[in-house]
């Protein structure tokens, strides 16, 4: 191992000790020199041995001597951290000049967008703007075995709905003529191969590390196999591998696949083609001709970076700087299509917009506002720290977002009924905002309401306040109540609950999403159905529209007849 790696460790090990009053630990120093420098994941058992040497050294010396040594060879780690300030955003690219930089968001369109990809998107989108710069919106459909059409919409409307502009929109397949010719390159430099290998040989070849007699046959040898793929070969028969290294400890670099043989039509393309890049060539030859200088993705990538150089290096093209960030999905609610695929097929939720999942229509069925996705995204930075969050995490972003333009409308469940005499009026007006002016409503009312059946068994003295009405006298409780109202009552100290007119109540469902799944088993309880009556203007509102429901919660109108619980 070199002196300058030594060295680094030495100085994260001091600083962990100098932090925990003179003691470290392996793990943490193994954990922070990956997090600083990824590409040392590929010499980890080599660098864990030393970092236990250093380790127990550091170990052994007393905090005087530990901090001797700082101050002799790294006076810094002592220099007090500034306290800056708290910034919306994502912090300064590396290497970036402003109106140079170009990002893009490279979607298979293979599955229904989910919060995942709304990271990804707003986390690109948002460099380019940053510095002026350009953001490509790439589809990356060079698999059409999983690709269709159906995907390919529902990306672009959830980038629409998060309100993600693009500069160039594109398709990976618009280039494969070009693919072609970075194969052929390659095979002609000896720097990839046609392997006709069983696929159960390659995997275990890779997994023991071993060549196989393709990797040693000549280039006129994998020019034919090359054109046979084109024509004679059939899925399966023969792939193209680039001449990596198959005793790597990285297993990405494992004389990866570069193009295989597909005879499925493709949506868009129909049978052009039969031959199709991977998703690690592809991706880094568009990168690089389309001009790309920050290329981000999830960290599941990340032992990927060295491939995607090596291709580059080896085709003498512009390499991306790349850089990586946690996947992002919510507590009990997975977005792996593996596993929610089946749920819909099994008829557990509905569809994609089911409001219990975290696809992008879920999400905006179930009234989470896109500036509220984009607030929470940036909240969180452009960490590699596994970011599983709890749903309520997005909620209170939302709730900034939907309280100032949700109607406040009355709604009952489990409703009793309850008569009133003495009423002195017909009708009353009632402010739709309690801050903001949005006009009032008007409610028509006879003698006859509905309160709800929690409020009757919570019910304290003969006196209770109907919001917006007045006060009211109770006379009977036996079931249904009888009441009178009470002129020029001014006492406020009594219970205030909602009501409904009864000759104008609307009945509708609310749908509440709870969490899919628990323990990692699917919740058969995740979705409730309430029944309840609400004020005649829920009619007149437009579907999609929020509402806060009076000390239940706000929600977003889905139908006529049904409203879908938001949050508190």
């Amino acid at each position: 191992m070199d002196e300058e790696t030594k060295k680094e460790i030495r100085k994260i090990a001091l600083q962990n000790a100098f932090e925990h009053e003179g003691k470290t630990q392996d793990k943490i120093v193994l954990a922070k020199i990956l997090g600083t420098k990824p590409e040392f994941r590929t010499r980890v058992k080599e660098i864990s041995e030393e970092i236990k040497t250093i380790v127990s050294e550091i170990n052994q010396l007393s905090f005087e001597e530990q901090r001797k040594e700082i101050e002799e060879n790294f006076p810094d780690i002592l220099i007090p951290k500034e306290k800056t300030e708290e910034r919306e955003g994502l912090p300064p690219l590396k290497n970036a000049e402003y109106g140079k930089v170009i990002t893009r968001f490279p979607p298979e369109p293979n599955g229904y967008p989910h919060i995942g990809h709304a990271k990804a998107a707003i986390i690109n989108a948002e460099y380019a703007k940053m510095y002026g710069g350009k953001f490509i919106l790439r589809m990356d459909d060079t698999n059409p075995e999983a690709e269709r059409m159906e995907y390919h919409a529902a990306i672009k409307v959830g980038l629409d709905w998060l309100g993600i502009k693009f500069d160039v929109i594109k398709n990976t397949s618009d280039d494969m003529e070009i693919f072609y010719e970075k194969g052929i390159e390659l095979i002609n430099s000896g720097k990839a191969y046609v392997c006709t290998c069983k696929r159960e040989d390659i995997s275990e070849n890779r997994r023991e590390r071993i060549a196989c007699k393709c990797s040693r046959g000549d280039i006129k040898q994998s020019n034919k196999g090359w054109e046979k793929m084109f024509s004679k070969f059939k899925p399966g028969d023969a792939i193209v591998r680039f001449r990596g290294d198959m005793k790597a400890d990285n297993a990405v670099m494992r004389d990866p696949v570069l193009f295989r043989i597909i005879e499925e039509k493709h949506y868009t393309l129909g049978n052009k083609y039969r031959v199709w890049p991977s998703y690690d060539f592809a991706v880094a030859i568009e990168d690089s001709i389309d001009g790309v200088t920050h290329a981000f993705r999830s960290k599941e990538f990340e032992l990927r970076k060295e491939l995607i150089d090596a291709i580059l290096d080896a085709l003498n093209m512009r390499k991306p700087y790349q850089d990586f960030f946690s996947r992002l999905e919510f507590k009990g609610m997975p977005i792996s299509k593996r596993i929610l695929k089946p749920l819909i097929e099994e008829g557990k939720v509905s569809w994609y917009d089911d409001p219990r999942l975290p696809t992008l229509e879920s999400l905006r069925r179930r009234g989470i506002k896109p500036e509220a996705i984009k607030k929470f995204i940036l909240s969180l930075g452009l960490t590699k720290a596994n970011t599983l969050a709890p749903f309520d995490a997005l909620e209170s972003f939302n709730r900034k977002f939907v309280d100032a333009d949700s109607i406040r409308l009355f709604m009952v469940s489990k409703p009793k009924k309850l008569t009133i005499k003495k009423l002195p009026f017909s009708f009353v007006e009632i402010a739709n905002h309690p801050i903001k002016n949005m006009g009032k409503r008007k409610i028509n009312i006879d003698e006859n309401f509905y309160i709800s059946g929690e409020d009757v068994e919570n019910m304290k003295g003969t006196q209770i306040r109907l919001l917006g009405l007045g006060n009211i006298k109770i006379s009977k409780n036996n079931g249904e109540l009888l009441g009178e109202f009470m002129e020029g009552e001014s006492n406020s100290d009594i219970q205030k609950i909602q009501w409904i007119p009864q000759k104008d109540a609307h009945m509708i469902k609310i749908l509440i999403p709870k969490q899919l799944f628990i323990d990692e088993k699917f919740n058969e309880d995740s979705l409730e159905e309430l029944e309840v009556y609400t004020e005649p203007h829920y009619l007149e509102l437009k579907d999609g529209e929020e509402i806060q429901f009076v000390r239940f919660g706000y929600c977003r109108k889905d139908s006529q007849n049904q409203a879908i619980f938001t949050h508190k």
